[in-house]
């Protein structure tokens, strides 16, 4: 069965989020270290950022490293920094040939130097780029986020440039790091777990969640188009009936 034509182009999710999971488990799987893994798992990416361009989707954001991943050992730490610079260096080319923007959210200052300059520059090289916006979640965590947005505020009203009564969800939404895209339709998790991990705790709010077993470095196109069609197949109502709905 062909997935990607049975997909309706006028019901696409215009920004998809996703936790890419199994990289360590995979690689097991396979008798190698977790980090043969993570370079498989590239690939994946790769293919899920070329079918976002094929069938539609504007945005898509990749919960690449945690804060909370600063915490695993060092080897896999230091291998996976090296990578994401081999990447995104090897992958910059591609992006700009695929018309594909890369934007970065998390606290990029405290990943090594060498990793924000080659954010920095594939940032600036695919700038003009339109066709897709991948955004790569790095060093992330929800909670940071929203603490970083509280702490922008507060200085605020110390400031005395707002009341509080200024505060509002709107406000508080462009004091987030995703203030310059729309929040998720669907979120995406692969490896059979449940949850979402700190990821967008604020933006995930009416998204739709979509959690498989497929391991990451498995979760190739035809897995994606797997859960653009679930997306399709549900009623989003946005605390409305399904009378509502019908009627409009």
């Amino acid at each position: 069965m062909d997935l990607k034509a049975s997909i309706d182009k006028n019901n696409i999710p215009k920004h998809i989020a996703v936790i890419m999971d199994g990289n360590g488990r995979w690689a097991k799987k396979q008798g190698e270290d977790r980090i043969f893994g993570h370079h498989e798992g590239v690939n994946s990416v790769r293919e899920i950022v070329e079918a976002c361009g094929e069938i539609g989707v504007k945005y898509l954001t990749l919960y690449a490293f945690s804060t909370e991943n600063w915490n695993r050992p060092k080897e896999e730490v230091d291998a996976l920094m090296e990578l994401l610079v081999s990447s995104i260096s090897m992958e910059t080319p591609n992006l700009i040939e695929k018309g594909v923007r890369l934007k970065v959210i998390g606290d990029i200052a405290s990943l090594p130097p060498s990793c924000q300059t080659e954010l920095q520059e594939s940032i600036d090289r695919t700038a003009v780029n339109d066709r897709v916006t991948l955004i790569l979640a790095l060093s992330y965590s929800s909670k940071w986020e929203i603490t970083d947005a509280v702490k922008k505020i507060a200085a605020m009203l110390e400031k005395g440039t707002i009341n509080a009564k200024d505060i509002t969800p709107r406000l508080i939404e462009e004091n987030l790091n995703t203030k310059d895209f729309p929040d998720p339709e669907l979120m995406i998790r692969t490896s059979g777990e449940n949850r979402i991990s700190n990821f967008l705790l604020w933006q995930l709010a009416y998204a739709e969640f979509y959690f498989t077993d497929v391991l990451w470095p498995d979760f190739r196109k035809n897995e994606f188009y797997k859960a653009i069609l679930s997306y399709q197949g549900r009623e989003r109502r946005f605390g409305k009936t399904s009378e509502q709905i019908s009627s409009n």
